[in-house]
């Protein structure tokens, strides 16, 4: 695999002149990360990523984890590697001071998470799930329990969990069995004693950190049924001492690891609690609104697992440029006697330019909601943060869904573009595509988050926000019509017809959704898929008019801004093309969908 080199100047074209990084940086709280130390950051990181955590990539999906008598061991290096990203305060980036954070904003973050994923995504995966216990810790944990977890899960050498999945409960968590009996004693004071099993636990069992802290849905004895009585617990692999020392092992074990398609790496623990004595858990919040705090957790796993749809079609263009330029293989079509690269032939070209186009898209949109939820954080207008959080509850499903449906495309393309070298295993394109399968599972299937886009984000509140996201667009396709060029003329033609698909769908779906909510729902994906697209057009045409005036005012990188509206071209004329058809699918195509009964399938 070739080596992973952070696109550094992308991140930093969309920060700035996308995501509005300066106006971040006015808000409370974030006025240290000046563009200076957010450049410094972005530098540390990539190296970080390309000398540590990338030539371990490969060789860790060799080897993979290991399971041996309840006792897992990680891939060579892997124990190495996590010392060196807790000690580089990589784990604390965008925690609170107060438990030893660095306090920076979630945008600056984001492409500094990027870059994890995009060079060892099963590496990645530890630090991902203890960033989003610490979210829901951060806002429903006790004072005692914050002081006694939180400072060592923001440095990183506690890590977290999420444990929701059970045999017979997968993305039915109504279902949960797990059980949480109430004990108190002198030693141990008010806790609960935590029976039952858990299936899928990423990082559930590993040997990078001192402590394993596990949030863990489980129902009290008298809890109500359904998921009106789940409860969430912390349940740490040690006990921890009042003096904040480790003592006995928690009754939690791990039973085994799965043998799975991808992130060979990254372990996926099968967890027994409560095979002895029960094992040990404390109440986060109050009882039987456990599932309500876990989306705490979720929403940043979503979040997270968008950026690694992002990070690994990043990755996988990377290689398959890599292999175009060097691969030797036939003549130019217009003419010459000896073979030329493959880079130069069109179909080639088609690839890596839809490989490029749709990494710069995803980024672009991901970057910008990230910024929406700085706002909604940390704004002290109380007006503005309710509209940057309804948008950003709006874009975290399709950030989520969007780009790891996009990403497996993406791979996909990465190995036809190697040829036969790409279906071997040597070149690493076939593990990227093994990797990318997973995204659109795990943290929610794409059609979980369709549906919800749909029902909780769009149906519910009659259209609202995204009513107002198409008047942003609009804005957009206003400020097209005025620039100058073929290219520009072009993309406002894509963008234009992208809006009116995205508007008649959300019309529809608004209409439609109390009368036969089935047919919403067998549309509910393409809708995603559009949105996404959309959306990516979006920030595509922002990106384009800004290098336009960029190029105009000869400030910068000529060459880059010249790409950016090449690409957007692309993008509008190669992906923006599909967004009609999608509309066609969404509004017509629920027929079709429902109308075989069960015996004719």
């Amino acid at each position: 695999m070739s080596d992973y080199v952070a696109p550094l100047k992308d991140m930093r074209f969309v920060l700035k002149e996308l995501a509005g990084l300066d106006q971040v940086a006015k808000l409370p709280g974030c006025e240290d990360a000046s563009a200076d130390l957010v450049d410094q950051i972005l530098e540390e990181s990539g190296k970080f990523c390309a000398e540590v955590l990338a030539p371990l990539n490969q060789s860790g999906d060799a080897e993979g984890s290991k399971w041996d008598n309840g006792r897992v061991t990680t891939p060579k290096g892997f124990i190495e590697a996590y010392k060196q990203f807790v000690e580089g305060g990589w784990n604390a980036l965008q925690f609170p001071p107060e438990f030893g954070g660095q306090g920076l904003p979630k945008l600056v973050a984001t492409p500094v998470m990027e870059m994890w994923k995009a060079a060892n995504l099963s590496f990645s995966l530890c630090p991902l799930l203890t960033g989003g216990a610490i979210e829901a810790l951060l806002l429903r944990g006790a004072d005692a329990l914050k002081k006694t977890y939180l400072p060592k899960m923001v440095e990183g050498t506690w890590t977290g969990t999420m444990n929701l999945t059970e045999p017979q409960a997968g993305s039915d968590l109504a279902l949960v069995k797990a059980k949480a009996v109430r004990h108190s004693d002198e030693r141990l004071g008010e806790h609960y004693r935590i029976y039952g099993q858990k299936i899928f636990i990423t990082y559930g069992e590993h040997d990078l950190a001192e402590n394993i802290v596990h949030l863990v849905l489980a129902r009290a004895p008298d809890a109500p049924e359904g998921v009106k009585g789940i409860s969430l617990f912390i349940v740490p692999k040690f006990l921890v001492n009042a003096d904040g020392s480790l003592g006995k092992r928690n009754d939690v074990h791990c039973a085994s690891i799965e043998h799975k398609l991808g992130i060979h790496a990254s372990p996926t623990a099968v967890l027994i609690y409560g095979e002895k004595e029960g094992a040990i858990g404390y109440l986060v919040g109050e009882e039987n609104r456990g599932l309500e705090y876990m989306f705490i957790m979720m929403n940043a796993a979503r979040f997270a697992v968008g950026l690694e749809g992002i990070a690994i079609s990043d990755r996988a263009y990377q290689l398959a440029l890599s292999y175009a330029k060097e691969r030797v293989q036939s003549r130019d079509l217009a003419g010459g006697g000896k073979a030329v690269p493959i880079i130069r032939h069109p179909d080639v070209r088609r690839m890596l330019m839809s490989m490029k186009a749709q990494a710069e898209a995803m980024r672009a949109l991901a970057y910008v909601v990230a910024a929406a939820m700085d706002i909604a954080h940390r704004d002290p207008d109380t007006s503005l943060r309710a509209k940057h959080q309804a948008f950003a509850d709006m874009m975290i499903p399709v950030v989520k869904g969007w780009s790891t449906e996009t990403c497996i495309e993406v791979a996909s393309t990465g190995i036809q573009v190697h040829g036969g070298m790409g279906y071997v295993e040597e070149t690493g394109a076939a593990q990227l595509l093994r990797d990318a399968r997973i995204t659109t599972i795990y943290e929610g299937t794409t059609a979980i988050q369709s549906n919800d886009l749909v029902g909780r984000k769009m149906a519910r509140e009659g259209g609202a926000t995204a009513k107002e996201v198409i008047k942003a667009m609009r804005v957009v396709e206003g400020e097209l019509a005025k620039a100058q060029g073929e290219d520009m003329a072009a993309i406002r033609a894509g963008l234009a017809a992208g809006i009116k698909a995205v508007e008649d769908c959300v019309a529809w779906i608004v209409a439609t959704y109390a009368p036969d909510i089935k047919a919403v729902h067998a549309g509910s994906v393409p809708f995603l898929k559009l949105m996404g697209i959309v959306c990516g057009g979006w920030q595509m045409a922002r990106a384009a008019l800004v290098a336009q005036k960029k190029l105009a005012a000869k400030d910068g990188d000529a060459a880059f801004y010249q790409a950016k509206i090449a690409t957007a071209r692309f993008y509008a004329d190669h992906i923006l093309a599909q967004a009609p058809g999608l509309r066609n699918t969404v509004v017509r195509g629920a027929a079709g969908v429902m109308a075989l009964s069960e015996e004719q399938f």
